[in-house]
């Protein structure tokens, strides 16, 4: 699917370190503006925040807001999670997809799967949302690497976790990145609609 150049260029416009989401009506219409829900043929209606904070080797962690346009020397990660907005401390599923490979105007490639992981919680009575998890990723972490002229959509969404996630083999470590149907896994595995995410724009350079 062709995104909107234009659309990656009004989204894209500033660089931050210090925004963050605060409202999920606005991450919805981040997305519903970035075309993300029709691309995956998802619904998105969230009902939480997802912070994703990238630490860096120098200066101050990178916390996304919907849509921000993140250098790609910034995206080293692994990235750091925390939920506000919900009672629930999980667990819950964490995944993160690139929509935009090998390019923005021919995607043949996506959805590449950049991040499957769960067991995620919250249960740091010290610092209340913030997710951790002892279970090896079903896709462990790996940095963006976009190609072509214009940033990719790398999005981000937080599920709870369903009885069957622990035990399924759709996706493993062997299993193929490219062309993922994350909503036919997520109907498959009973995750059901995501119930937070966030998204940055990253280019090659």
């Amino acid at each position: 699917m062709k995104f909107n150049i234009s659309l990656l260029a009004v989204l894209g416009a500033a660089l931050t370190t210090v925004a963050q989401d605060i409202d999920a009506a606005e991450v919805k219409t981040a997305f519903d503006t970035a075309k993300i829900p029709t691309a995956l043929s998802i619904k998105f209606n969230p009902t939480a925040l997802l912070q994703v904070t990238l630490p860096q080797q120098n200066g101050s962690p990178v916390i996304l807001k919907a849509g921000t346009r993140i250098p790609r020397a910034s995206t080293v990660g692994p990235p750091q999670y925390k939920v506000n907005g919900t009672t629930s401390t999980g667990p819950f599923v964490i995944v993160m997809v690139d929509l935009d490979a090998p390019t923005t105007q021919s995607p043949t490639w996506s959805p590449i799967r950049h991040y499957l992981g769960g067991g995620w919680s919250a249960t740091n009575a010290a610092n209340p949302g913030v997710l951790s998890t002892t279970t090896a990723a079903v896709t462990a972490w790996f940095q963006p690497a976009p190609s072509g002229t214009d940033p990719h959509r790398y999005v981000f969404f937080l599920y709870n976790q369903s009885t069957q996630f622990p035990t399924q083999r759709l996706v493993t470590s062997g299993t193929s990145i490219t062309n993922w149907n994350l909503s036919s896994f997520a109907q498959q595995v009973g995750l059901g609609d995501p119930l937070a995410g966030t998204f940055m724009l990253v280019g090659p350079q």
